[in-house]
């Protein structure tokens, strides 16, 4: 699969993920977020609110439904990873959200084998 049709599956993957969310009672507030501190790197998928509850969604979409499936991919490195850009969106967010007060974090990942969705709930 080339560079284009990964990025385009991805995109797909993240609007199939983010109208999940919405089905869900969820506000999507950001998506593909790149933090401005230079030693964050990488992006959050999406970032969606419900009451007080925040929710750092990875989105994984994969062509089949080869061995492990699409959460296979959010490996302990990935993990670490959203859990560092999800500081930096919470620093960052304290203006944008004065009068909100998140009480629950929560990190899910939204999984898409081939056209199969699941969302694992709290999944690190």
């Amino acid at each position: 699969m080339g560079d284009q049709s990964k990025r385009a599956r991805g995109r797909w993957g993240e609007d199939r993920a983010c109208a999940h969310l919405s089905r869900q009672g969820y506000v999507v507030v950001a998506r593909n977020w790149r933090s401005p501190e230079p030693h964050v790197r990488g992006e959050l998928d999406v970032i969606a609110v419900r009451g007080d509850l925040l929710v750092f969604c990875e989105v994984k979409a994969r062509r089949g439904t080869g061995f492990g499936g699409a959460a296979s991919a959010v490996d302990d490195a990935k993990r670490a990873q959203v859990r560092m850009l999800a500081e930096s969106w919470i620093r960052r967010a304290d203006t944008d959200f004065d009068d909100v007060r998140f009480d629950d974090v929560r990190f899910d990942v939204i999984a898409i084998d081939g056209v199969r969705l699941t969302h694992h709930e709290a999944a690190f």
